[in-house]
């Protein structure tokens, strides 16, 4: 058998349409996105510069302010809840932890970091987002209480993986989806399963804007989810780094493109309301 990997045949499954870009193309340099930088060559550089660019967005001042409050916070708690209610420890542990978007919401926050990982009907293990499960399960503040995170080694990984995801959201600035292409170029070859993917919301993005799956897919029943990706897309094939490379390179390439049917509807009303005298 050759070494060699026909990708294109591995894409087959892929959903196709008039409106999708054509992959090789633009990486060949032929083509538009909606960023003025090319999204693969964006994502290129992003490796090449990682460590470098995320050493930087330490030094950042709000970064480093975050960071102190963070670490004031940890060492000066006298209980788990106290330390958990704290808005500068959830906005570094939850966003380290990609768990941001629950930054404010303290009674969920205290109430699934405190779950037990060995019960299943805890609610981090019935929350529909992975995130909160392995991170309990990392931390476990039921059984370890402050121990759990007082350490200065515990300390040290969690500001520098909040710098690294602060750095990981800023490219999205410039090119749509290179934070979660960055995430999933690392962790695609882990995945065994169609539910490790929807309850993934990097896993799930990726792969559902890759296949030109409509956002709505999410209010289905996960029966219908699971048949709507595996009849499409077959995950032994993320074995293949080949595979992935061409899979995030066609999910940049979708983002650029919504960012910039975004843009251009936005502007079209916009146009529309100041010719008719209204504000938009």
């Amino acid at each position: 058998m050759s070494g060699t990997v026909n990708l294109t045949s591995l894409f087959t499954n892929l959903t196709s349409t008039s409106t999708t870009p054509n992959l090789f193309a633009i990486i060949a340099g032929q083509g538009s996105t909606s960023s003025t930088t090319n999204p693969i060559t964006a994502l290129q550089q992003a490796e090449a510069n990682q460590t470098k660019d995320i050493a930087a967005t330490e030094k950042q001042t709000s970064v480093q302010l975050a960071i102190t409050a963070f670490t004031k916070a940890v060492t000066s708690a006298k209980s788990v809840t106290q330390l958990l209610s704290n808005p500068a420890f959830q906005q570094v542990f939850l966003t380290a932890n990609n768990l941001a978007s629950n930054i404010g919401y303290t009674a969920l926050v205290t109430k699934a970091l405190m779950s037990n990982p060995n019960d299943s009907n805890s609610l981090a293990n019935t929350l529909s987002d992975t995130n909160w499960k392995s991170t309990v399960s990392a931390y476990n503040f039921y059984a370890n209480g402050l121990s759990a995170i007082q350490s200065s080694s515990a300390i040290a990984s969690l500001t520098e993986a909040y710098a690294e995801v602060t750095w990981r959201n800023s490219l999205d600035t410039t090119t749509p989806g290179l934070s979660n292409a960055l995430t999933f170029r690392s962790e695609a070859s882990t995945i065994t399963s169609v539910d490790q993917i929807l309850g993934d919301p990097v896993m799930r993005d990726v792969v559902t804007t890759t296949l030109g799956l409509p956002e709505q897919i999410a209010v289905q029943p996960l029966e219908a989810q699971e048949t709507a990706i595996s009849s499409r897309l077959d995950i032994k094939n993320f074995k293949t780094p080949q595979y992935v490379d061409q899979f995030v390179d066609q999910y940049l390439i979708a983002k650029g493109q919504a960012s910039t049917s975004t843009t251009s509807t936005t502007n079209m009303f916009q146009l529309a309301g100041e010719a008719s005298g209204l504000t938009v």
